[in-house]
């Protein structure tokens, strides 16, 4: 099959057309859209209206500053004034009233690192009057939560605490085993040497 190839006057003929047409349909919307839009006197009143608003307003402000400034520059002087009539009145007050010492701030008590034995004794202890929670144990002794677990979970293994599971968190509770195990630490022992 033979393909037959215009002329190249008959190429560029049709490229100019394209360019021509383009060109002029963005003529075309740019006078529309100036011609189309045509102020209308409401929004000019309006316009102005606000600019009048916005004017006054900030007259306002200016005067209420002035007015703030003016005032406090005999402020400043009355209160050097009064200063030095407040300072020998507190020097008055000093000589009679004694002062106080600024209290101390409360520092929360963590318990000491022990080994296993030292706090499961103490956990022991801190739950033969009333069940507790692991969380309540976790805040009482100050470890971390998972500290706490392990802790627990140790206890409960080796039968010295029973766990509650009907309740959500559970409850821990001493077991006989523990209260025998506690007994017998709290007892003095004596070492032979």
């Amino acid at each position: 099959m033979i393909i037959e190839i215009p002329d190249v006057q008959t190429i560029l003929g049709i490229i100019i057309a394209f360019f021509v047409g383009i060109f002029g349909v963005i003529l075309y919307n740019k006078i529309k859209s100036f011609t189309g839009q045509k102020a209308d006197p409401t929004y000019l009143s309006r316009l102005e209206y606000y600019e009048r608003q916005l004017i006054d307003m900030k007259i306002r402000l200016d005067a209420i500053d002035l007015e703030e400034k003016t005032e406090e520059e005999p402020l400043l002087e009355k209160t050097a004034k009064k200063s030095d009539k407040n300072e020998e009145l507190l020097s008055q007050i000093d000589a009679v009233v004694p002062k106080k010492e600024a209290e101390k701030p409360v520092k929360s008590v963590r318990m000491p690192n022990m080994d296993f034995n030292g706090i499961s004794e103490h956990v022991l202890g801190l739950i033969t009057t009333k069940e507790m929670t692991s969380r309540d144990i976790q805040v009482t002794i100050g470890r971390s939560r998972e500290h706490t677990s392990r802790l627990m979970k140790r206890l409960y293994e080796d039968g010295l605490v029973e766990r509650n599971t009907k309740s959500k968190p559970f409850t821990y509770r001493i077991t006989e085993k523990g209260r025998a195990m506690l007994n017998d630490t709290t007892a003095p022992t004596i070492k032979m040497t």
